[in-house]
């Protein structure tokens, strides 16, 4: 398997998920801003949207959003419990998270505050909505070291991800101390710090 990535984007969510697992894979750096790969060819040949993150299976097949990336990674290995079985509550408690993450902070408040084009006065909206977004996560984590209890998942790793932008966009989470303890909890798993060292992110 190869998976395409950007250091800092949203690619870390897989990194982590396949370095979880224990997968072999292989990273393949793109370059986000003129979408070429280490070897000059274009990415937009593999990748026609130009986003990243990307995973290349062996057989050819490229699935290129995260929530069907790390599922995916989950399923090859369910001795890891990195997702619960298919079929049953908790996987859709499971799908749940990924998409509140995907939808609620990493689309709909997130990329607003990166995206230059968006005033100053719109993103002020899209901070408070995305605060309101983790108060809310603060009481879902209360008494849980993860998001789905004791066992961490695929969607930890996509919410580890998102919440280390929260700085970038001058957005203050500190006071909220049980998404703190989950951000410092995650930084103790080795393979969190694996995938964080491949991006150059580790410190």
């Amino acid at each position: 398997m190869k998976l395409y990535y950007s250091p800092g984007t949203s690619a870390l969510a897989p990194h982590i998920a396949l370095c979880e697992s224990g997968l072999a894979f292989e990273p393949v750096l793109v370059n986000i801003r003129t979408h070429q790969l280490p070897d000059g060819s274009d990415y937009y040949a593999i990748q026609p949207l130009g986003y990243v993150p990307l995973l290349e299976l062996d057989d050819g097949e490229r699935l290129h959003e995260i929530a069907a990336i790390v599922q995916y990674v989950a399923d090859q290995t369910p001795a890891g419990k990195l997702a619960p079985a298919n079929g049953t509550l908790p996987r859709y408690h499971l799908q749940e998270w990924l998409n509140f993450v995907g939808t609620e902070l990493h689309k709909g408040c997130y990329s607003p505050l990166f995206n230059r084009a968006v005033p100053d006065e719109a993103k002020g909206v899209f901070r408070e909505r995305l605060l309101s977004r983790y108060q809310w996560i603060e009481g879902q984590l209360q008494g849980r070291d993860y998001l789905m209890g004791d066992q961490f998942s695929v969607a930890d790793g996509y919410l580890f991800t998102a919440t280390r932008w929260a700085a970038a966009v001058k957005l203050d989470i500190s006071g909220l101390t049980n998404v703190q303890a989950f951000q410092g909890r995650m930084m103790t798993r080795p393979g969190v710090l694996q995938a964080l060292r491949a991006h150059g992110l580790e410190k």
